[in-house]
């Protein structure tokens, strides 16, 4: 019986630690290499062997940070049971998966579905974060989620939220303090905006310029005039001055 052998180009390695082929005609095996590292041919007339990274081109699922398998399964299980089952199934799912996940994950899956805008879904994540021993309240992490709270119009939910607020023992933080109450005119809350500018004084995040600008603006843009002639006036006496708007 005769035998068959199939003729190769021999393949030389470079410094570079590229592959090159030495015989620089056609290859007909050549067409069913995967794209991303077919040969291609050099000025000189040499095929090069690249090598593509495929991990470059893998993106976060979410911002901030990977999520893990259960982190992922979480996620598409909460969608899955909002749309099939409703409230019962969601909390079903809350039980049996969110609720196993770990600090980090459980942090990660809220991101997620805050970013995929599933405000209802991020609630009652939200509400299991601040059940967890480990759990620190930071401002930003109730910015985030009176964000898409508002964006979905469950202004309910946002005062819900606001009143968890007043409960926290909150570090001082001007700047996150600042951003909620921008996030919370900007939907039309101007009482809840002044609750928090209270809330912010009383733990000791002391109000800058940007935080009377924004009160200010807010409040005039709401038509609460009264609420922001008391705010010029304790801006005057903080600072110094008379704060000035510019019309753009």
């Amino acid at each position: 019986m005769s035998s068959f052998y199939l003729h190769l180009p021999p393949i030389k390695r470079c410094f570079t630690g590229t592959l090159i082929c030495c015989h620089t005609s056609t290859n007909p095996l050549l067409s069913a290499f995967p794209q991303s590292w077919r040969p291609q041919r050099s000025a000189m007339g040499i095929s090069v062997v690249t090598m593509r990274d495929r991990s470059k081109n893998r993106k976060p699922t979410q911002r901030g940070r990977y999520l893990s398998i259960e982190g992922i399964q979480a996620v598409q299980a909460l969608k899955k049971a909002k749309v099939n089952g409703g409230l019962d199934a969601v909390a079903h799912e809350i039980e049996t998966k969110v609720r196993r996940l770990v600090k980090f994950d459980l942090v990660a899956v809220l991101r997620e579905l805050q970013w995929q805008g599933e405000a209802i879904l991020a609630f009652q994540v939200f509400e299991e974060l601040r059940r967890e021993h480990w759990y620190k309240p930071q401002v930003s992490i109730y910015v985030d989620i009176i964000s898409v709270l508002a964006k979905s119009g469950l202004y309910e939910k946002v005062e819900q939220v606001c009143s968890y607020l007043k409960t926290e023992c909150l570090e001082p933080d001007t700047e996150g303090f600042n951003l909620l109450m921008k996030t919370l005119l900007e939907y039309g809350f101007t009482q809840t905006a002044m609750d928090c500018f209270r809330l912010m004084k009383l733990w000791e995040s002391e109000p800058d310029e940007h935080t009377f600008r924004i009160l200010i603006s807010g409040l005039e843009s709401n038509g609460d005039k009264d609420s922001a002639i008391a705010i010029r006036a304790e801006a005057k006496k903080q600072l110094g001055r008379t704060l000035e708007f510019f019309e753009e």
